[in-house]
């Protein structure tokens, strides 16, 4: 446990920094992404998964899903919007300096922040398990 408190800020640093430097180095955004889950799994480990499930609500977890989406089709749509086509980055070095490069590490980051909430998602899902409602899945409702 002593380990864990000790790494796991190092590990999501890692995580975050894989992220933004994908683009022009090894690594990127599924890469940072699982990383950065890592460190909710080592958590769950050490410290038990439903407390830490306790502390990640599924409203969370799907905020983070969908901000990471909204962050990529946002660079990609954006590219209609500089004249180019989606996802076409080169459009934005006309609105500012490095504007491609920037993009790039924000779409990245989009993709990270996905990869790391469906990880983390899942990972609560194996580990906690499905709540079944006797209401809702009843015979009578059909």
């Amino acid at each position: 446990m002593t380990t864990v408190r000790v790494i796991a800020p190092f590990v999501l640093t890692l995580g975050v920094f894989v992220m933004f430097h994908g683009a022009s180095s090894a690594g990127g955004g599924f890469q940072g992404g699982v990383i950065a889950a890592t460190t909710v799994v080592m958590l769950g480990f050490a410290f038990g998964i439903e407390p830490i499930a306790a502390h990640l609500r599924n409203e969370q977890l799907a905020l983070l899903v969908l901000s990471g989406v909204g962050t990529f089709l946002l660079i990609g749509l954006g590219g209609y919007l500089v004249g180019g086509n989606f996802l076409q980055v080169s459009g934005y070095e006309t609105l500012f300096h490095h504007g491609s490069k920037y993009s790039i590490e924000l779409v990245e980051v989009g993709i990270g922040v996905v990869v790391s909430g469906v990880i983390t998602g899942l990972f609560f899902l194996l580990g906690t398990g499905v709540d079944v409602d006797d209401d809702a899945g009843s015979e009578g409702d059909r």
